[in-house]
């Protein structure tokens, strides 16, 4: 390996180790926070993913405006895609983790601390993740992306305010400050939250995480001999990424995400111990498993087609402010709502 990926790995695990610790300490999730806010009035947790995402959001558009990282080399920002397939996607994953009572990045830190749910949730997600990027699945989601495909001059916030006569760099800086300012608004503005200093701590540390990975990738693994995908933190694919390099790691390279999920495994778990969280945890019924299994299938599925989850649209992606991660996101609440607002899913989760 040259120099360059070498570096793009370290920062991958260095990345990966810091999600893990400050993922278990301080319970960051979309799903808890989604079902803690709309079933039982605790707006807290969903605060503190709002805060991530409006300072993921201007570090990553300060990277850009300052050059330093072409987001446009990223998935999130390609000239076509399918807005049917991403909302498709967007529904499946977001059902899927209320199913599966927590998204991809929980269920990897929840795995750390030794929960063996989470074990077969992170398995079934990495398996049908590659059955839809690479599988038995990949042909009709190829289908459906080709049939619906469309192309737009326009696919960010950024170029959408840059079309009115402003420079790139104060186009992305104004974006920012505008999105950025409607999240820190709704994240502050509730009391609770501002008393709460280590869930602030928690949003800044994560939210600053996903600049982090664009630099490392966009801008330290910028070489054009041998250049590394420009990417941050994401879960779906690089889960299944992972699984294929566990499985078949001769002749294959370790990559970015796979040293990420490596790093939140290995986050998690010392914390647990040094904190003395690790505890071993299982199913109670042959029900809970079926649900959570059934979960993980619809979350690497939906995943896949949605480009991500809710930590790789929810924060990486909405970090580019591109209008497909705007579709994708959207999926993701929409599904959880379904899910929530379902009396019978209310009523598994509290018998749980």
């Amino acid at each position: 390996m040259a120099a360059v990926p070498n570096i793009v790995i370290i920062a991958g695990a260095l990345i990966g180790v810091v999600f893990g610790a400050v993922g278990l300490l301080s319970g960051f999730c979309l799903t808890t926070g989604l079902r803690n806010w709309w079933t039982k009035g605790d707006g807290r947790m969903i605060r503190t993913f709002a805060l991530a995402l409006a300072v993921a959001i201007a570090g990553t558009q300060a990277l850009a405006a300052a050059e330093l990282v072409d987001l446009g080399q990223s998935i999130y920002l390609q000239p076509s895609f399918s807005a049917a397939l991403i909302l498709f996607g967007g529904l499946m994953f977001g059902y899927g983790m209320v199913a599966a009572n927590a998204c991809v990045s929980r269920a990897l830190v929840l795995l750390g601390r030794g929960n063996l749910r989470s074990l077969v949730v992170v398995a079934t997600v990495a398996v049908t993740a590659q059955m839809t990027l690479k599988g038995l699945i990949a042909p009709a989601r190829l289908a459906f992306l080709h049939w619906s495909a469309t192309t737009l001059p326009i696919n960010s916030l950024p170029a959408l305010i840059s079309a009115s006569g402003l420079d790139d760099p104060l186009a992305r800086l104004v974006a920012a400050a505008a999105v950025g300012g409607i999240l820190l608004v709704f994240a502050l503005a509730h009391a609770p939250f501002r008393r709460s200093y280590g869930q602030i701590a928690a949003a800044v540390t994560i939210g600053l995480l996903i600049p982090a990975g664009w630099f490392a990738t966009g801008y330290l693994g910028a070489d054009p001999f041998n250049p590394a995908p420009v990417a941050s933190l994401t879960f779906v694919a690089p889960s299944a990424d992972s699984l294929q390099y566990v499985m078949f790691s001769t002749g294959s390279t370790l990559s970015f995400g796979v040293v990420l999920v490596a790093g939140v495994l290995l986050g998690s778990f010392v914390t647990a111990l040094v904190t003395r969280r690790f505890e071993w945890e299982g199913y109670g019924s042959a029900t809970h498993m079926l649900r959570s299994i059934g979960g993980a299938a619809l979350m690497g599925s939906g995943g896949a087609m949605a480009y991500g989850c809710t930590i790789g649209q929810g924060l990486t992606g909405l970090s580019t402010l591109a209008l497909p991660s705007a579709v994708a996101a959207t999926g993701i609440l929409l599904g959880a709502a379904a899910a929530l607002r379902s009396p019978a899913r209310i009523s598994a989760l509290a018998a749980a």
